[in-house]
């Protein structure tokens, strides 16, 4: 399975998991999508992303991520460090973040079909 490579060190994947999708983006339908919560820690200031990344699926073993069908919202920024407590909350609010990105862009994440097991960080 194809696991997302954060850009720098200081990124964690504090949630990801693969769930079938709907979607069409330059002419290709996508069946599948990469939900990630991002934490990014950096000289003092903690920071965390909700992304979405959707993707062809062709069958049961294409999990190739193409990222020109990727989204992403900044939910927090602050001086700190990671939290637990914070965490939870972003991840509680997660699905409704990732529904308006797919929305904006016609597109849908099935979150009753899961490809893959929740994978956190």
């Amino acid at each position: 399975m194809y696991e997302y490579i954060n850009r720098n060190a200081m990124e964690i994947n504090v949630y990801s998991q693969y769930f079938e999708a709907e979607g069409s983006f330059a002419g290709v339908e996508r069946r599948g999508a990469l939900v990630l919560l991002i934490s990014d820690s950096e000289a003092g200031t903690i920071s965390y992303r909700a992304a979405v990344s959707f993707f062809p699926h062709r069958d049961e073993e294409d999990f190739a991520v193409s990222y020109d069908a990727y989204f992403e919202k900044e939910l927090y920024r602050a001086a700190g460090r990671r939290s637990r407590k914070r965490e939870a909350a972003l991840l509680e609010s997660l699905r409704d973040e990732i529904d308006a990105l797919a929305a904006e862009h016609g597109a849908a994440v099935k979150w009753s079909s899961p490809l893959a097991d929740a994978r956190l960080g």
